[in-house]
Parts: structure tokens; C-alpha cells; sequence
């Protein structure tokens, strides 16, 4: 029982150390770039880059005002694009449409970064991300029924007076996410570690082989894919960022697997986030783990025949 409580306690407090590095790298990214989207939407450059963007919304059949929808998306987290949905008078149909693309372009500059540190060519993901979210809603607009649920009720906007109710709104949301961050990181890497010590990731990756199979994944991909699915991209980056710095993954399968996650990760809460405002969820979690399956085998065909090729 002893030796039970020490390893315990060993693989904890090397957690806490390796967990507060990660912390305190993802909260430098994260804090500036939230403060200074911030200033972007007080200004109203957020708001000038959308109605550029109308055009091109009208070919997947979205009102032009839905465009800064998106564009939110791209630099917030998703509580942010929601907000703006309650204040836009949309159909659910259009907020479906608008839900996948959310999905798989949200948070992009920071969750690019936390792609980068683990291996991934940033430009490659971040195009990835904005190509396949306009593809998705091209098709999906094709094959949505015409009415979809009920009327959405729309709410009024928060407006800021001045720069100080801005930043007072900001320091309190950044406050509440560092707390956030720093306890979801560091219960991850508590459980990896625990996990790791007691050679259950082992076990994990068995139960999951198949499904990796099929998505054409390798099979120590699946503790760091069951993270991203649980609890998101940013959060599981802990963990995948720790696993490819001790070479428990390789590049090759660390790179596969960001090319699905890009596109499909947080099938939990992302997913129920928008179902909480109507929307449908086999039209949100379908058409993501489909394009990821198609993109993640596309690129294995990719690198083969280029092996083939330099052979």
C-alpha cells in the first residue's frame, strides 16, 4: 500500500511541475491575443471585416450580417460567436450552417500555435481549418432540409460605453479563464501521469486501436485523441504536447492526428454548446468526423506517393 501512495505521489508532483510550464506558455498566447481581439471588436474592425465578407456568405446561404459570426469564431473561443448568434435574426437552419463552421474555425491563431508546438506546419493547419469549414457549410446547405426546428429568439447586444468597461469586461473573462486553464491542464496531466506510472495508457490504446484503424490513425494516437475529443484542443494540448517532447508519439502520427483534430475535436462540449441553442446535433458531429476521416486518409495516399516518388 505504501509503494501505492508513493507512486502516486511521485507521478502527481511531476505532473504539477510540467503542468505549470505548459500553463504558463498556453496563457501567453492566449491573454494577448484575447485582449487584443477586444480592442478589434470595440473598434469595430471585427465588424468592417464581415461586411467585406458578405458575398461570399450568400453562396452558402447565410445573410451577409452572419459574417461576423465567423470572423468572431476565428479569433474567439466559441462563447464568443454565440453571443453574437443570440443577437442576429437567424434561422436555426443558418445557425447550423454557421455551427460547423464555428466548429472547425474557432479560437484559430491560438489553437495554430498549440498545433505548431506540437509538429505541425502552422500554415497548413490553419488553411486546413478555413478551407474545410466553408466546404463543409457549402455542402451542408445543399443537403439541410429547408425548415429546420423552431423560430430563434433573438436578445440584445452588449455594447461598451468606454475603453474601461472593455477592459474590465476582459480582465474578468481572462481572469476566469486562467483559473479554467490552469485546472484543466493540471488535472490532465495529473491523470496522464497517473496513467503512465500504472501502464494503463496501454490499455486505452487497445480499446481505441479500431476506431484509429478506420479514421487511419495510429494506435498510440488514441489517449491523445480521446483528450482532444473530451475536452478540446487547447486543453488537450498538454497532454500531446508532453507525449511528442518524450517521443511517445511519433511526428508522422502526432502530425495525422492534428490534421483530424483540426477539423474534429471537442465533440462534448463544443457540441453541446450549440445544441443548447437548437441546433441539431447529428447535422455538427457527423459532417466533421466524416471530413476528418477524408482528410486524414488523403494525406496518408499524400505522403505514400511521395515516398514512392523519392524511392
Amino acid at each position: 500500500m505504501n509503494t501505492l501512495s508513493n507512486r502516486l505521489y511521485t507521478s502527481t508532483v511531476s505532473a504539477f511541475h510540467k503542468a505549470r510550464k505548459t500553463v504558463w506558455w498556453l496563457l501567453k498566447i492566449i491573454l494577448p491575443i484575447s485582449l487584443l481581439v477586444s480592442f478589434l471588436q470595440y473598434w469595430g474592425v471585427i465588424t468592417q471585416i464581415a461586411i467585406v465578407l458578405k458575398p461570399v456568405f450568400s453562396i452558402i446561404g447565410l445573410p451577409g450580417e452572419s459574417a461576423i459570426v465567423f470572423i468572431s469564431s476565428i479569433f474567439l473561443p466559441l462563447y464568443g460567436p454565440i453571443a453574437i448568434i443570440a443577437t442576429l435574426p437567424l434561422t436555426i437552419r443558418e445557425i447550423t450552417i454557421l455551427a460547423l463552421m464555428c466548429l472547425i474555425s474557432h479560437n484559430l491563431l491560438v489553437e495554430t500555435a498549440i498545433q505548431k508546438k506540437t509538429g505541425s506546419s502552422a500554415i497548413i493547419m490553419f488553411s486546413l481549418r478555413l478551407i474545410t469549414s466553408l466546404t463543409a457549410a457549402f455542402v451542408l446547405n445543399f443537403i439541410l432540409p429547408a425548415h429546420l426546428g423552431a423560430n430563434h429568439v433573438v436578445q440584445e447586444s452588449i455594447e461598451f460605453g468606454n475603453v474601461g468597461d472593455m477592459l474590465l469586461n476582459w480582465a474578468k473573462n481572462a481572469g476566469f479563464l486562467s483559473i479554467k486553464i490552469s485546472l484543466i491542464v493540471t488535472g490532465l496531466m495529473v491523470l496522464q501521469s497517473i496513467l503512465k506510472e500504472f501502464n494503463l495508457l496501454s490499455i486505452i490504446s487497445k480499446v481505441f486501436a479500431p476506431l484509429m484503424r478506420v479514421m487511419g490513425l495510429s494506435n498510440d494516437s488514441s489517449f491523445l485523441w480521446f483528450v482532444a475529443q473530451t475536452l478540446g484542443l487547447t486543453y488537450g494540448s498538454a497532454v500531446m504536447i508532453e507525449e511528442v517532447h518524450n517521443h511517445e508519439i511519433s511526428p508522422r502520427s502526432a502530425d495525422l492526428l492534428n490534421y483530424h483534430i483540426a477539423i474534429n475535436h471537442s465533440l462534448l462540449e463544443d457540441t453541446l454548446l450549440f445544441v443548447a441553442i437548437g441546433v441539431p446535433a447529428g447535422w455538427i458531429i457527423g459532417p466533421r468526423f466524416v471530413l476528418a476521416i477524408l482528410v486524414v486518409w488523403s494525406v496518408r495516399a499524400i505522403m505514400t506517393f511521395r515516398n514512392k516518388k523519392l524511392k
